[in-house]
C-alpha cells in the first residue's frame, strides 16, 4: 500500500520506538539543531548560513558549513535579503487567457518559423535595468532586443521591430512570435487568416 519495502518501514518503526537506533548523522542533528536555532535568534534572526556557521565555530562548535545550511533548511530559518524584489508581471485574471498556438513544443524546422520573446530585469549600481529580447527557436539565438529603464510595452515592441528590421522574414512563409506569458500572435497580415 504505501510502495515501501518492509524491511524499511521496520526500521524505521524501530528507531521510532528506540531513538539509539538512529544514524550518527541524525542524532548529531538533533544535537546541532538548538544551537543553530539559538544563535540565529541571538543575532535579531537576521544570519544566513555563512555567519551562522562562523558564530558556532568562534564558540568551539564543530560543524561544516553545508551541516548548517542543511539544518537552517529544515528548521525554516533563513537570513535577511537585502534589496527588493522586482514584479515584471501583474497579471490582469478577469482576461481570458490567450491561445497557445505552439502547445508548447518550442520547436522549429526553418529559420524565422517560431520566435520566442520575454523580458527580464537587472540589478546595477545606477538601479533596475529591463532586457527585452526575441530568440529564433530554429537558431536558438537573439534575434532583436531592447533595454530600457522603464518597464514598458514600447520597449519590448521595440525589440520585436529590431527583429523584424534585421531579418525581414519572408511574407508567404508563417511566422510566430509566442510571448512568455502563452500568447501567440502571427506577424504579417497575409498569414492573420491562415493562423
Amino acid at each position: 500500500m504505501l510502495q515501501v519495502a518492509p524491511s524499511a518501514y521496520r526500521r524505521h518503526a524501530a528507531r521510532q520506538r528506540n531513538p539509539e537506533l538512529r544514524s550518527a548523522r541524525a542524532k548529531r542533528d538533533e544535537l546541532l539543531m538548538p544551537d543553530i536555532e539559538r544563535v540565529w535568534h541571538a543575532n535579531t534572526q537576521v544570519y544566513g548560513a555563512d555567519k551562522v556557521w562562523r558564530q558556532m565555530n568562534r564558540e568551539d562548535i564543530a560543524v561544516a558549513r553545508c551541516t548548517v545550511e542543511r539544518l537552517m533548511g529544515r528548521l525554516g530559518l533563513h537570513g535577511v535579503r537585502r534589496g527588493r524584489s522586482v514584479r515584471t508581471t501583474t497579471p490582469d485574471t478577469s482576461a481570458p487567457c490567450p491561445l497557445d498556438r505552439v502547445n508548447r513544443q518550442f520547436q522549429a524546422d526553418r529559420p524565422n518559423q517560431l520566435w520566442v520573446s520575454d523580458f527580464t530585469y537587472v540589478s546595477t549600481w545606477q538601479g533596475w535595468l529591463y532586457v527585452a529580447f526575441v530568440v529564433d527557436v530554429f537558431a536558438r539565438g537573439i534575434v532583436g532586443w531592447r533595454v530600457s529603464t522603464t518597464m514598458t510595452t514600447d520597449f519590448v515592441l521595440d525589440a520585436l521591430e529590431q527583429a523584424l528590421y534585421d531579418r525581414q522574414p519572408n511574407p508567404e512563409d508563417a511566422l510566430i512570435h509566442q510571448q512568455r506569458q502563452g500568447l501567440a500572435i502571427c506577424l504579417h497580415p497575409l498569414q492573420r487568416a491562415a493562423c
